[in-house]
């Protein structure tokens, strides 16, 4: 929110003050939030979960890891 503290500004002088400030909120990246991001695909659980549990070996451990 802008609130003007001093003087009577005219519409186009405040639109045009807004739009400054506009323009220098989007060229920072502080503008208003979109939506979310999608999640990656290679942090989802279900991605290791969907595969056959890993057969007897020596490297068999390390098939096991379920990611955070």
């Amino acid at each position: 929110m802008i609130k003007v503290v001093r003087g009577n500004p005219t519409p186009e002088e405040l639109a045009a003050a807004l739009a400054v400030v506009q323009a220098r909120a989007a060229a920072s990246g502080t503008a208003a939030p979109g939506p979310a991001a999608p999640r990656p695909a290679w942090s989802d659980p279900s991605r290791v979960a969907a595969h056959r549990l890993p057969q007897p070996g020596p490297s068999a451990w390390g098939r096991t890891y379920w990611p955070s």
